[in-house]
């Protein structure tokens, strides 16, 4: 484990973040919503730390031979490439770094709590009008972190940097309502987070870059990553041969022509200026009136209409379970599963983030599970606002929902596939064999703590007194299952419980061999601890 940032560190942070960033651009492009449900936030940061490392990897040796000298060339190349607001940051962020440790040859732990503070200080002065819910957020947070760690182990201040950022990004979406809406996270602040983790990556010598949860200057168009749709143009130009007072004369003059305006620099006489305009001209001219403007580029919003979707595939199936063996079971029929322990109930949040990371256009969720269903709703709502078609299919139980799943058809259109899964959990009866926790009055009678208690659809029609053994859960299951197959049925299936008898799924299959001889049978290990089994027929 370092105990000190050098110059070789510092390469491989560099290059450890284009790697995590790269690996997780589409993800992050994903949830770019804020203020409007379409952008390249990912994108940006890739493409700004890109150009920051190969400035740093085509540096003479002598300018990136000790951990200052190699920020101050990689903050330089960030500036030059900087790639939309996000990339402006970015930039700023790494300016800030290179300016506190500019005389340093190796940056121990206190040097890195002040770099970082100073970090998000320029990261601050690069906008405007500095928002709370954005990675300014998320990078404040933290400095603060990394500054009150006062420790002698760089890991301790780097680990403690990166957890206030996850932190502050879990709470973005309390900060800014089209977050909360859309059921995501601000994209910049994930970016932010992924240098932090790639940061921690190189402090801990490891190799491969840590997953939180897991374009070119002559691009023609460009998605909107921030800022009012009344604006239809996004200008940026670098700039030299000025002074701080014209810059700062330039940044009220482009206020006046648009918004998501930034005019910063690198400390050593190069500006980069970024705005959102309808007059491409004016804010052109005002560049020329300031300094030397180059690298000019100009790319028109309604353009990027032809570009592809931030959705990086058409449909997927997202279903809450409870226990690991349903789970398991729905994974292999080719869900996607949000697992939950059998007695905790599943966050609204975590569900919103599964469906926002699948990259699908359209989304179906199965709750299986009458508790799961109010959840589902939610979350899908929230969804739905930050751009996807999310549809909840009414399933109250893992059987249903696995009904559901087997008519899944990705081939289909999007409605019909969603109502032929309607059909067929509406189409499933379902019955239950549970231990009663506590002395009740059913519809056939009282019953103690302990009974076992058999449910077909919901209603109780059984109850074998207590102690359970499984020569009663056997018996309960023929009940059950004679009942329900007494107004028809061709397929049964069974989910069997963590302590469901050994040989409970083979007595079935006798069962139903000898008194059911046209119905097929399937058991299922599904390890679920709030029932003993759990039963479907179709």
């Amino acid at each position: 484990m370092l105990q000190a940032l050098d110059a070789a560190a510092i390469r491989r942070w560099a290059a450890v973040s284009v790697r995590s960033l790269d690996a997780q651009r589409e993800a992050i492009d994903g949830i770019n919503v804020f203020p409007v449900p379409d952008g390249d936030t990912g994108s940006n940061l890739l493409g700004t730390m890109r150009a920051a490392l190969e400035s740093l990897l085509r540096a003479p040796v002598d300018e990136r031979s000790e951990a200052g000298a190699a920020l101050t060339v990689l903050a330089k190349g960030a500036l030059a490439g900087a790639r939309g607001n996000s990339g402006v940051i970015v930039s700023q962020m790494l300016r800030g770094l290179a300016e506190t440790l500019r005389d340093v040859v190796e940056a121990g732990p206190v040097d890195v709590g002040k770099a970082l503070v100073r970090a998000a200080e320029l990261a601050a002065e690069a906008v405007a009008e500095p928002r709370a819910g954005t990675m300014l957020t998320v990078l404040t947070a933290s400095a603060a972190a990394a500054r009150k760690t006062r420790s002698n182990v760089l890991h301790e201040v780097t680990a403690a940097a990166a957890r206030a950022a996850a932190d502050a990004l879990a709470l973005t979406p309390q900060q800014l309502d089209v977050l909360a809406e859309a059921g995501v996270v601000d994209a910049g602040g994930r970016g932010v987070l992924v240098l932090l983790e790639s940061l921690v990556t190189v402090v801990n010598e490891r190799d491969e870059p840590v997953v939180p949860y897991s374009n070119t200057v002559s691009s023609p168009v460009a998605a909107r990553e921030a800022g009012s749709t009344e604006f239809g143009y996004e200008v940026m130009y670098l700039l030299d041969s000025t002074t701080d007072s014209k810059t700062g004369a330039l940044r009220d003059t482009l206020s006046r022509l648009g918004d998501c305006v930034s005019v910063v620099g690198d400390g050593d006489g190069l500006w980069t200026v970024h705005v959102h305009c309808n007059d491409v001209g004016a804010a052109i001219e005002a560049g020329v009136e300031t300094g030397r403007p180059h690298r000019i580029m100009v790319a028109r919003f309604a353009d990027a209409e032809g570009v592809p979707s931030r959705f990086r595939r058409n449909r997927v199936v997202v279903i809450p379970a409870r226990g690991a063996g349903i789970a398991h079971l729905f994974r292999t029929e080719g869900a996607l599963v949000l697992e939950a322990g059998d007695d905790d109930e599943p966050d609204v949040w975590d569900l919103l983030n599964l469906i926002t990371s699948t990259g699908a256009a359209h989304v179906t969720v199965l709750p299986g599970d009458d508790s799961l269903v109010g959840i589902a709703d939610e979350a899908a709502t929230r969804a739905v606002a930050g751009g996807q078609d999310v549809v909840v299919v009414p399933c109250v139980s893992p059987v249903q929902a696995l009904a559901a799943l087997a008519v899944h058809d990705p081939a289909r259109r999007a409605g019909d596939d969603v109502v032929a899964m309607a059909e067929a959990s509406a189409a499933t009866r379902r019955g239950e064999l549970v231990v009663a926790d506590a002395d009740a009055i059913t519809w056939i009678g009282p019953c103690r703590a302990g009974d076992l208690l058999g449910f077909a659809d919901g209603e109780v029609m059984r109850i074998e007194q207590g102690p359970t053994t499984p020569d009663k859960v056997v018996t309960g299951a023929y009940a059950v299952v004679d009942r329900m197959l007494s107004v028809g049925g061709e397929l049964v299936t069974a989910l069997l419980g963590a302590d469901a008898p050994e040989d409970l799924a083979d007595a079935l299959e006798k069962h139903l061999r000898a008194a059911h001889p046209a119905v097929e049978f399937v058991a299922y290990r599904g390890g679920q601890r709030d029932s003993v089994l759990m039963l479907g027929v179709e």
